[in-house]
């Protein structure tokens, strides 16, 4: 891979682990506490790959180590400029109550590929149900979760102004208002609540973004 296209790749992966934010979208009424889950991680990307023209890809492998049975799941995000891929492995346990074999070995997938996706977009668990600093903690607040979706969608947003100016040499400011004007012509914008008009304007966008690479 030439240099050019090694800091393309970078580029991409970095505006994409900037923007991703992976709320924790689950509560455990045992333990009181709030986690997300790999299908979480995947809402929240959803509208990133697109935006940014990549793909991403979950594959799991059975693996032996000892007596032990683990699966390994690697995850590998595909973009114009290139590829880049994370693993991560989770024991499958002997038993648990409740669940049969492909439940416990779909249970060991989900724990993986949620690890392997961390590594890959630079998402921290330290404070996740399954760390020990979790566990110290109590009583925590629960998130706001609607406003951290609508956060995640306006630092896309954000992010689309700065990367379109970037291609033209203009302001994101500019980019803003054409973005604004042209999101507002939409029947659905008058009727739209904040998380609308975000999800219109990053259409718009997108729109915008085509027509540069056309050009």
């Amino acid at each position: 891979m030439s240099e050019k296209i090694e800091n393309e790749t970078h580029e991409t992966l970095l505006e994409i682990q900037s923007v991703l934010k992976a709320p924790k979208n689950q509560y455990n009424k045992f333990g009181n506490f709030d986690y997300r889950s790999a299908e979480d991680i995947l809402n929240a990307l959803k509208p990133i790959l697109k935006a940014y023209h990549a793909t991403l890809i979950l594959s799991d492998e059975p693996i032996l180590i000892g007596d032990w049975h683990y699966i390994k799941a690697t995850a590998t995000l595909t973009t114009p400029a290139g590829t880049y891929e994370a693993t991560a492995a989770a024991r499958e346990a002997i038993k648990k109550k409740g669940m049969d074999e492909s439940q416990i070995s779909g249970t060991a997938s989900s724990y993986a590929r949620k690890y392997a996706l961390n590594g890959l977009f630079l998402i921290d668990d330290t404070k996740d149900t399954d760390t020990n600093e979790y566990q110290q903690q109590t009583r925590k607040q629960a998130p706001n979760r609607n406003n951290s979706a609508l956060n995640a969608k306006k630092e896309l947003v954000q992010g689309m102004y700065s990367k379109i100016a970037k291609a033209i040499k203009g302001n994101p400011s500019d980019v803003r208002k054409e973005a604004i004007k042209q999101a507002a012509t939409k029947p659905q914008w008058p009727r739209a609540d904040d998380s609308g008009k975000q999800a219109l304007l990053l259409g718009v966008l997108n729109e915008m973004e085509k027509a540069l690479v056309k050009k």
